[in-house]
């Protein structure tokens, strides 16, 4: 039996060698199953002919990373940048706002897949629980969808203003609260978490919280408005969905001027924009992006101590 070390807060701890579980772990870093196999299976093999029967993980991480260079240099920093995510203590809050259609919900579902989050809201279930609080009469705005919050409000905003936007950013402004009250107790019990969902709006949520290393805010778009009709349609004809295609392409124009402030704001705020035509693109860009700040928090703590 080949027995793996690795060391936890300070303890060290040992396992028996699997290749099942080495597998479903290169298969997060993007490794098609059959190839994950068989990198897992030659790791064993080379183990074995050496008689080796004790292992560290980093002795592992390095052949597999020696393995995976020699297959594809990316295979091998996504893996590198996974294994830099997971082995980091705080938790983790990954904010994804964009408007319906682009893929906010299908992008969080890979993430957490990938990085073992097992927590994930939608910024739409935060605003029904703030409707079952909050009574129509005193905040009409959070009772409507958000690109058509405009047509709730109770004062019509000055004429430069528009009453698109001026809906929108009133009602994303009241389900921030919820939002803000989701991460402050995300950080305090220390659970990692993925919030996504068009509420996600960059200078929306409080600074003191937005400058902590470990909350990170990404908006993602699709510029292609055909494109965008698609997913949406995609979209509500999933079985399992309850959504009204024609209430979103009746208000299309609205949802894509709402794409373009919250972009607007992404950009102003200094927070990454991802087009997002690409699943994959968009993942190893998250991850990556994710792994260079947050992956790095466990060697500031070193540095500190």
């Amino acid at each position: 039996m080949i027995l793996v070390r690795r060391e936890l807060k300070g303890k060290v701890y040992t396992e028996p060698f699997s290749k099942g579980i080495l597998s479903r772990t290169l298969i997060r870093a993007e490794l098609n199953p059959s190839k994950a196999y068989e990198i897992a299976n030659k790791i064993e093999s080379d183990l074995m002919e050496n008689d080796i029967s004790s292992i560290t993980t980093d002795d592992i991480v390095k052949r597999i990373v020696d393995l995976l260079e020699k297959e594809d240099p990316l295979i091998a920093e996504n893996y590198l940048n996974w294994r830099k995510i997971r082995k980091t203590d705080a938790p983790l809050i990954i904010l994804i706002g964009g408007v319906s259609g682009v893929g906010t919900s299908s992008i969080s579902y890979e993430i957490s897949r990938k990085l073992g989050i097992e927590s994930m809201i939608n910024t739409d279930m935060i605003r029904e629980v703030m409707r079952k609080i909050v009574s129509k009469e005193l905040s009409p705005v959070i009772h409507q969808s958000s690109f058509i919050a405009h047509e709730a409000l109770r004062v019509a905003p000055p004429q430069e203003f528009d009453y698109v936007l001026a809906g929108f950013k009133d009602h994303v402004g009241t389900v921030s609260v919820g939002v803000e009250a989701v991460i402050e107790r995300a950080l305090t019990e220390g659970i990692s978490i993925i919030i996504e969902g068009v509420h996600i709006v960059p200078g929306f949520i409080r600074k003191d919280l937005m400058e902590k290393d470990n909350v990170l805010m990404f908006v993602l778009s699709l510029e292609d408005e055909e494109m965008h009709k698609s997913r949406l349609y995609s979209r509500c004809s999933d079985g399992w969905a309850h959504r009204s295609l024609q209430k979103y392409l009746d208000n299309f124009d609205a949802i894509r001027k709402i794409q373009k402030y919250i972009k607007d704001q992404g950009n102003k705020e200094g927070v990454p924009v991802i087009e997002n035509i690409d699943r994959i693109t968009t993942i190893d860009f998250i991850i990556n992006s994710i792994a260079e700040t947050y992956g790095g928090l466990n060697n500031v703590r070193k540095d500190k101590s």
